[in-house]
């Protein structure tokens, strides 16, 4: 049985500086891991910039100053220690390797990504100027890379994620992800947020 709440303190009594980092491909269910942070006890940083809409009625949790980690801008590190952030894959090779990371990776089927990219561009009268098996055949190398890439890095741990399997049985991970992050956390609180009525874009395997 799942312990209802606290993870591991041992990152709290030791002073460790440790960020928590919500990452992985658009759509692969980032939003909804914040979320789940953030109801387990876990302060996040977000700006609010972008609303909740039908795509994401839960909200995106984004922050306005990560995309530009690529021009250097980064000092609001400092003030991220024990929070969670979210940050596309695409971005994680700037972040400094002065701090050390707990890095959540969110992974989904590709075909439930590129639908749930479809719908999204669709509400907004906009369409890909990329085919679907070239988009798929980009994620794939593109996660292949930044695995690769991720492996390397003494300052990042990775816990990946599965979605389409933890939408179904979140009490499977939850418990896993609060010793992962090795911060007391409410998992019930985080179990409460997967909701299947919201897994939209689901696919058969083939």
């Amino acid at each position: 049985m799942l312990k209802n709440i606290f993870g591991n303190k041992t990152s709290q009594r030791n002073g460790d500086k440790t960020i928590i980092v919500v990452s992985g491909l658009p759509r692969s269910g980032t939003s909804m891991m914040m979320k789940m942070l953030e109801e387990g006890g876990i302060p996040i940083l977000t700006d609010a910039i972008r609303r909740a809409d039908d795509d994401n009625p839960n909200g995106y949790y984004e922050f306005e100053f990560v995309k530009k980690l690529p021009e250097g801008q980064n000092k609001w590190l400092a003030d991220a220690n024990h929070k969670a952030v979210k940050i596309i894959s695409a971005l994680l090779e700037h972040l400094p390797a002065s701090y050390r990371y707990k890095i959540i990776f969110m992974e989904r089927e590709p075909r439930e990504i590129l639908a749930s990219q479809q719908k999204m561009l669709a509400n907004r009268n906009e369409k890909s100027s990329v085919d679907d098996a070239e988009m798929q055949e980009q994620f794939q190398k593109h996660l292949a890379a930044i695995k690769y890439w991720l492996a390397r890095r003494p300052n990042m741990d990775v816990m990946y994620v599965d979605y389409n399997k933890m939408i179904v049985s979140p009490e499977n991970y939850c418990q896993d992800i609060a010793d992962f992050i090795a911060i007391p956390i409410d998992v019930s609180k985080m179990l409460a947020v997967p909701n299947e009525r919201l897994y939209r874009n689901r696919v058969a395997k083939p």
